[in-house]
Order: structure tokens, then C-alpha cells, then sequence
């Protein structure tokens, strides 16, 4: 299926793949629903299952505050690179959706914004991402960064008791089992990591955790005990679910149910994520920005695919735009004689080639915007609710 884009043109999602019936229900009219109409709400409603089937599915959504390894074990779990990672907080700024479909289960993983104070329109938007999916998702998994609470002289910060206090919300609307991560812990003493381990899993206590886990993300330790309790964690039996997501006609989200794929999965065993092609493709455009300008640029970058055109040769041309905040900024990007943009260009397309598999003509262009912080289209594609 190819529907019409919100600008007009086609676009394509992965759900385009998917083979089954789609059943629009509660409609007036039969419409072209925009492949952007599928991302921006995902809402996993009340849940339901058919019992017996002997498989497992559901939705885990992995929380934390910035910069605590969320993306990287997603990345593992899933065994793609589904999420970009950078050393800077805030890197993940919207809900990624990554799968992995092992035998007779399928875990859908939500890997969510850094959980911080937002003051910034943009800030409360992706930080109302992350407890968006952790209402949503069947479970939750709660991750910290050992050694930075360590270093912070193991002192539970307001920031902890928001968590506690949401999950705890969470939970009395609709049992949700939570699952402790433990990260970093080859970066300290084993001593030293089960003092803070000890610590915080005392204070989370009151939400009930099911399990705990002490792992290294970056290399993968313990890391497939961990998935191997979440897929023993999941409900069993065939999920239907009711998705929710705005329509091109009305900002409300709209309830459609949605039967994807036959079997017992929500997606076909062989589909690594939701997020198209052409936003996955900013996504490492902007993970270039972030590494290779550090600290000239923190947060005053968007990028946006704004065209995607195909050769008979099998190759595509992309056409990105670098949004920036001032014309000072602009420079930073260009670089001296454009050496900086080249060397963007160089690195993005790289991995692009490799996230395709085919080779890529891209153009990069750095644009002045202002406001792009404000503007309700920056917020759409990406599912970020404006009105956080």
C-alpha cells in the first residue's frame, strides 16, 4: 500500500510491507491515511489476547534519564543499529520502535527520550514521548547509569521521585510489571555497583519490579539473560490492538484497529522497526552533527528529509536540510570553504549506503530557522505531541 503524504507527494513506511486486512473502524469515509498518520501516536490501547496460542508479544518501554544507555541496549536487543547514539544527553529525541522476534516471541521495544526537567516546548514534547510509551507499553523497563549515580554520592534526586511517583500512576490505572536495569556496571567495582544497586532498588521498590539486571550495554553483558526474562515476562497469546494516531484531517487522535499481519505477531518476523526510511536517514545525518560538532552545536539542530527520488540504476538521491537557530550557527555547519558540511556528507552517506543497502547521492543543506523548535510541522513526522 502507497498512501498519500501530508505534503502532497507519496511516501512509503514500513507498514507498506505488512500483508493482511486493514478493517478502518468508526470512520465516516473511506480515506488515504498518510504513511506519517502511522507514527506520530502509536497507541497501544487496553490490550487483548487470545489465550493458548503458546506465543508471546507485547510492547516494552525502555525509560531513564538522559544519556543512561536507553539506545545502545535497544540496538543490542534488536541487533541492528534501529537508534543513533552520541555521548550527549538528549540525543533520542522521540519514541524509536525497534523488534526482535526470536522463536515464539516478538518483544516491541520503545526507546524513549532522556527523562529530564523540561522548560522548552521542544523539551516538555520529548519528554511527555517517554511516559507516553511507558503508559502504553505492557511492560516497563526502568534503566540507570551506575556509575553516574555513584558518582553523584548515590543520592536519590527529585528527578528519582517524579519516576517513581509516574510509574506508580501507571501502574494503578493498569498492572504493569517494571523490570530494574542496572547499566555501566563494567565501568565500576563490583562493590561499588552492587552499593548502588542495593540503594536504588530499595527506593523503586514500591513499584513492585519483577527483576532486576546488572549489565553493560556497549558490551553486552547480561544483556541476553535480560531479553530472555522480558520475553519470559511478556503476555501470552496473540495481541489486538487498537492503534490511535492523528488523521490529516483532524489533530485528535482517532481510534483504527488495525489488523497488520496474520500469525501471531504484530509485525512479520523479519521487520527490525517501524521508522521509515527517509526519517532513519536523518536520524544519521543528525548523529554526524551531534559527533563531529560536540559542543559548537548542542541542540539547536533538525534535520528533515525533504526529497527522495529513485534511479532505474537502483541508487537514490537524497536531499536533506540541516535546520539551524542563527546565521552564526550556519558557519559552524558550512565550515571553513564548506570542508565541514563535506565531511557531513561523507560520514551520513556512509552509513546511509549501509542502512540501505544501495548506494546514495546525498545533498546536504543548511538552512536558518529560528523557530523551527515551534513549528507544529517539525513536530508531526516524529509523533511528538505539540501541545505538551
Amino acid at each position: 500500500m502507497q498512501s498519500a503524504g501530508l505534503d502532497g507527494g507519496l511516501s512509503t513506511s514500513t507498514f507498506t510491507r505488512r500483508k493482511g486486512p486493514y478493517c478502518f473502524v468508526g470512520l465516516q469515509n473511506l480515506v488515504w491515511i498518510s504513511a506519517h498518520a502511522f507514527r506520530p501516536k502509536l497507541r497501544l490501547c487496553a490490550q487483548e489476547t487470545d489465550e493458548g496460542s503458546g506465543t508471546r508479544c507485547g510492547h516494552v518501554a525502555i525509560i531513564g534519564k538522559s544519556n543512561v544507555g536507553k539506545s545502545t541496549l535497544m540496538n543490542h536487543l534488536v541487533g541492528e543499529k534501529i537508534a543513533i547514539v552520541t555521548p550527549k544527553v538528549q540525543t533520542t529525541r522521540n519514541r524509536i520502535v525497534g523488534i526482535a522476534t526470536e522463536k515464539k516471541t516478538q518483544i516491541i521495544f520503545l526507546d524513549t527520550p532522556g527523562i529530564f526537567n523540561p522548560k522548552l516546548r521542544f523539551d516538555r514534547a520529548m519528554v511527555d514521548s517517554a511516559w507516553t510509551s511507558a503508559a502504553e507499553a505492557d511492560m516497563i523497563a526502568l534503566m540507570f547509569d551506575l556509575p553516574q549515580f555513584k558518582a553523584r554520592k548515590m543520592e536519590i534526586d527529585p528527578l528519582h521521585e517524579e519516576i517513581k511517583s509516574r510509574i506508580t500512576a501507571i501502574q494503578k490505572k493498569r498492572a504493569r510489571d517494571v523490570i530494574l536495569i542496572m547499566n555501566k556496571v563494567d565501568l565500576m567495582s563490583k562493590k561499588d555497583a552492587e552499593s548502588a544497586s542495593d540503594v536504588l532498588s530499595e527506593f523503586f521498590s514500591d513499584v513492585q519490579p519483577v527483576d532486576q539486571f546488572a549489565i553493560s550495554a556497549t558490551r553486552g553483558d547480561s544483556v541476553q539473560d535480560l531479553k530472555t526474562c522480558l520475553a519470559d515476562t511478556l503476555p501470552e497469546g496473540t495481541p489486538k490492538v487498537s492503534l490511535c494516531f492523528p488523521l490529516p484531517s483532524s489533530p485528535q487522535p482517532r481510534g483504527i484497529v488495525l489488523n497488520c499481519v496474520s500469525g501471531p505477531w504484530l509485525f512479520p518476523d523479519d521487520e527490525m522497526t517501524t521508522l521509515p526510511a527517509r526519517l532513519m536517514a536523518a536520524e544519521v545525518t543528525r548523529e554526524k552533527v551531534f559527533l563531529q560538532l560536540k559542543q559548537e552545536l548542542p541542540y539547536s539542530v533538525a534535520v528533515d528529509t525533504i526529497a527522495w527520488e529513485e534511479y532505474r540504476n537502483g541508487s537514490v538521491r537524497i536531499d536533506q536540510e540541516i535546520f539551524v537557530q542563527r546565521q552564526s550557527q550556519k558557519g559552524i555547519v558550512m565550515g571553513k570553504n564548506g570542508t565541514r558540511i563535506k565531511a557531513l556528507g561523507v560520514a551520513s552517506r556512509i552509513d546511509i549506503e549501509e542502512l540501505l543497502g544501495r548506494k546514495v547521492h546525498l545533498f546536504l543543506h543548511v538552512k536558518v530557522r529560528s523557530d523551527w523548535q515551534d513549528r507544529r510541522d517539525m513536530y508531526l513526522p516524529w509523533g511528538l505531541n505539540y501541545n505538551a
